[in-house]
């Protein structure tokens, strides 16, 4: 398995495909794409990354009511893609029939997994009482959030590192753990608040890292993918 899945934040799809052709073709790459890049460039990027060999997450972070989501979910399962993201907190029905959209869209393909956000790895504790007025602890509802998940046909959940551990000692083993806000030592956390190395998330013990800026920023692309794979592997 390869854990470390690379954020294509690309204006656009002639930036990313750039940075992807930078990579022997021996390479096997996991990507994101994230809803700026995917808004500009619709399905074609999805074929160019397909044809490179690319396992490919598409990040659009669904939230609306459940019919709304049931019709996109069955779309995108058409897609190819790998994994694909909802708001836990639209609530059971909403990830219901997420689940159900992505079963019914695939036919005899592949189902895309199912990845929950719980709270955004932006999200502090200060914004999540005094902006969300939601009064559980951050992990509490991180944990609230991943139950409602799994209880609705999630795969598994979008979540900050430090909290995979609560996540699979609550839920199990099998619960997919998937942790953006991964920095390597020394880097600037930007707009993220709950940051670990990927080191750290591997001990942590999520199942796959999200890693953007730390490589597609690098001067270098290829060393900053090794160093990332060196640090998860150390």
């Amino acid at each position: 398995m390869n854990p470390i899945i690379i954020a294509l934040d690309f204006q656009t799809g002639q930036e990313a495909l750039a940075f992807i052709d930078q990579f022997p073709t021996s390479q096997s790459l996991f990507v994101k794409v994230g809803m700026e890049l995917f808004y500009r460039e619709d399905n074609q990027i999805l074929t160019q990354l397909k044809v490179r060999g690319c396992k490919i997450f598409l990040d659009l972070k669904l939230h609306d009511i459940p019919n709304t989501v049931f019709q996109s979910a069955k779309i995108l399962s058409q897609l190819g893609v790998d994994m694909v993201t909802i708001h836990a907190a639209g609530g059971s029905k909403m990830i219901q029939a997420a689940h159900d959209g992505l079963v019914s869209g695939a036919g005899t393909k592949k189902i895309p997994k199912l990845l929950a956000v719980t709270q955004l790895t932006s999200t502090s504790e200060k914004v999540l009482h005094e902006e969300l007025h939601i009064g559980l602890t951050l992990q509490e509802s991180v944990l609230s959030l991943a139950r409602l998940a799994v209880s609705n046909g999630a795969d598994g959940v979008i979540c900050a590192a430090p909290e995979a551990p609560m996540i699979h000692k609550n839920i199990g083993k099998d619960f997919l753990c998937v942790t953006p806000g991964i920095r390597l030592p020394g880097q600037s956390h930007q707009d993220q608040q709950r940051v670990v190395s990927p080191k750290k998330a591997h001990i942590f013990g999520s199942d796959y890292i999200v890693v953007g800026r730390s490589i597609t920023q690098a001067s270098n692309k290829l060393a900053a993918f090794k160093r990332v794979q060196a640090s998860w592997n150390e």
